[in-house]
């Protein structure tokens, strides 16, 4: 558990500034700590009071550590090595430890002129929240991290949630570290041809494996951890996000096969599947394996896929710290991708097992995302060219598995800051804001179909965070965002948490197999389910905010990994702008 403290002073150096211990959690914590005044080249030294492993640092680098791992000594990059008269700058630093000890330390500064260190608002929170590293319930009230922005609701511990959902919808065998006592191996023996295809994700209450919506989710979950890092690491969940997200990578690794052209697109068949009611663990049905090759095309499917493979790449060089698996993946996005492009077509006109549940209408904005995402890989303007080429222009309907344009929007944009991207950009975000053409309901969800309206305002919010990290309207984006979010957690006329799991009174009963049973018997009527899916975000109310929580009402509770991928990016991406000192205040309920 990581808990918000104040800090002992340690060292008897003169001039020594405490730290700032912004988060703790078992095995690390971060802080910050304020260099000031005219500088110079300068150095610092933090001193604490037990030994760190590891120290991730940024805007400085480690010169060199003693005194058994308890003395560091840090050197600003060139970037930052000169500090005007009056001038501050703020350091971020994340540290690895053994155990849960309690932190402190202190800082001081070499090179000043009459400068010297400061500490960044004493070290003590003045919220309320917690959040653990391992499952426990918030209870639901906001935080606010040193020097940061305070929130009204623990956006940390609905983030760290979240994870835990897409931890329980792991398929094949389980790794040592699985954090869901509930779940165990299952499906180990998913193949097709001779060729292993176990792992990934199911994909909602059910069992199947569909490619398009979990290659969707995979590049948006990967977008939020490469543009949010410093959201996961103020929660404390880089590395439970960096387990997560390798459970789809290495399934996508398989289910390629570039010799022979083929890649697998989906696992289970659907209408068998939804005819079965018990724990993935209890399966004994046939699982048979759909492809797309070069008869039967589907550059949609493969366009995403490449793009996930493409986005892992850079996340798992720059972030995870795994340049083989890195490299791997890039290979694999490389040869997808030319695939895609040599066989266009919509999966779903192929593989019509798929067409009731994920139909295609497009692969344009699949193939633009796969473009942008190695461009940003690899710097190829080929691939640059190629996305620009592919992307199809106009406001969207929404953000989803079947409608990536806007992502393309925000990667061309990031990318060129050309103005119609941008435009294309706000079309969306100012449809589903007040005085947009997308419904609302009396209490403020942005409601824009039945199927699912929280997934719809959840992706909708981590387009309009990352459109403020790229300078769009920052402040009424972000406020906006949250207006979605803190309706999803509980600023609604139920003042009820749509993520399970978060505070005390969220849906009990989702409509979710592994949740709903236990060895031997599952949940009836009325009954909890007897498994707590933390972090699912379910379905969502109606259009007047009227919600059941029912087992059978999959329309309203169903939950699926597409449903959290934007809920969680846009989680991060608060969490960087509050961490940052950068997120307006929160907008009032409106019930």
């Amino acid at each position: 558990m990581w808990i918000l403290l104040p800090l002992a002073l340690v060292g008897s150096a003169l001039g020594a500034t405490p730290l700032t211990i912004t988060n703790h959690w078992y095995g690390g914590f971060e802080g910050d700590f304020t260099v000031q005044g005219e500088a110079h080249n300068w150095k610092v030294h933090l001193v604490f009071d037990h030994p760190i492993n590891k120290l991730e640092v940024w805007k400085v680098t480690v010169e060199s550590h003693t005194n058994g791992g308890k003395e560091f000594v840090l050197r600003a990059i060139p970037a930052y090595a000169n500090i005007a008269a009056g001038a501050s700058l703020k350091c971020h630093f994340v540290a690895r430890q053994n155990g849960d000890q309690v932190p402190s330390g202190t800082f001081n500064m070499e090179g000043a002129n009459g400068g010297g260190g400061s500490s960044t608002g004493g070290g003590t929170s003045s919220g309320s929240g917690t959040s653990s590293g391992g499952g426990g319930t918030s209870s639901g009230s906001g935080t606010q991290l040193s020097g940061g922005s305070g929130t009204k609701y623990n956006y940390q511990e609905a983030l760290k949630l979240s994870i835990l959902f897409y931890d329980a919808q792991r398929s094949g065998r389980l790794p040592a570290n699985n954090p869901i006592s509930w779940r165990q191996d299952s499906a180990v023996n998913d193949g097709a041809d001779g060729h292993d295809l176990s792992g990934g994700w199911y994909d909602a209450g059910d069992h199947v494996k569909f490619g398009l919506p979990m290659a969707w989710s995979a590049w948006v979950l990967l977008y939020g951890m490469l543009e949010f890092r410093d959201g996961y690491e103020a929660a404390g969940q880089k590395d439970m996000a960096c387990d997560m997200i390798r459970t789809p990578l290495e399934y996508f690794l398989k289910c390629w096969i570039p010799d022979q052209q083929t890649l697998y697109v989906q696992v289970g068949d659907g209408y068998a599947d939804h005819g079965f009611w018990g724990r993935p663990e209890d399966m004994h049905m046939g699982r048979p394996a759909y492809k797309v090759t070069t008869s039967c095309h589907g550059s949609d499917v493969a366009g995403d896929t490449a793009a996930a493979m493409a986005a892992g790449y850079l996340v798992f060089k720059d972030m995870c710290g795994d340049t083989g698996f890195a490299d791997r993946l890039l290979g694999a996005s490389k040869s997808l991708y030319t695939f895609a492009k040599n066989n266009r077509g919509k999966y779903t006109d192929c593989v019509t097992q798929a067409k009731d549940f994920y139909g295609s209408t497009g692969e344009a904005d699949e193939l633009s995302v796969a473009g942008a995402w190695l461009y940003k890989a690899t710097n190829d303007q080929s691939y640059l060219n190629d996305a620009k080429g592919f992307y199809p222009a106009g406001t969207a309907w929404s953000f989803n598995w079947n409608d990536a344009n806007v992502g393309a929007a925000l990667l061309l944009y990031g990318i060129t800051k050309d103005g119609k991207y941008k435009t294309d950009i706000e079309g969306l975000v100012n449809s589903f804001r007040p005085g947009g053409n997308v419904q609302k309901t009396p209490c403020g969800l942005a409601w824009r179909d039945q199927w699912g309206p929280n997934r719809h305002a959840g992706n909708v919010a981590f387009v309009a965070t990352m459109a403020a990290k790229y300078g769009i309207q920052p402040d009424a984006y972000n406020k906006w965002a949250m207006s979605q979010i803190n309706y999803l957690l509980g600023d609604n006329k139920l003042h009820i948490s749509y993520e399970i799991g978060y505070g005390s009174n969220y849906p009990k009963r989702p409509h979710h197999r592994g949740s709903s049973c236990a060895p031997g018997w599952c949940a009836q009527g009325d009954q909890a389910n007897p498994n707590i899916l933390k972090g699912g975000l379910v379905g969502g109310p109606d259009q007047w905010d009227n919600y059941d929580d029912r087992r059978d009402d999959y329309v309203k509770n169903e939950v699926a990994c597409d449903y959290n991928a934007g809920f969680q990016s846009a989680l991060a991406g608060l969490v960087h702008f509050a961490h940052n000192g950068n997120l307006p205040a929160a907008p009032a309920a409106k019930c």
